[in-house]
């Protein structure tokens, strides 16, 4: 397997793991939920841990803005789709621009090679 494969993979392992995280944080209800909290706990530490090891072969700054950027848009998704939340169209066009800035990244920097 491909280090860039093996590190996308991981860092994909990272996103979802907080996304998950922070769904759970949401429904712990401040820390009173207690099988909440236990898998917010867990999706944090999962993700962490996989973070640092994407860190070994992608430099921080581009690691965290794609980790960031794609843990935003799909905390958004789980939002509308699972907490019944609504967004207004000025906040889905920054999310585009959000996305947008990740492919600008991964296509154009050099930054992002291993």
């Amino acid at each position: 397997m491909s280090g860039a494969v093996t590190t996308y993979g991981l860092l994909f392992i990272a996103i979802l793991a907080e996304t998950f995280a922070t769904s759970s944080l949401n429904a712990s209800q401040q820390f009173t939920r207690p099988v909440p909290t236990l898998c917010s706990i867990f999706g944090y530490v999962v993700s962490f841990y996989t973070f640092s090891h994407v860190l070994k072969s992608m430099p921080v700054g581009i690691g965290y803005a794609i980790w960031c950027a794609l843990g935003i848009v799909l905390i958004s998704a789980v939002g509308v789709f699972y907490f019944k939340q609504h967004l207004d169209l000025p906040a889905y066009i920054g999310l585009g621009l959000i996305i947008a800035g990740v492919v600008v990244i991964n296509v154009c920097s050099g930054s992002v090679r291993h």
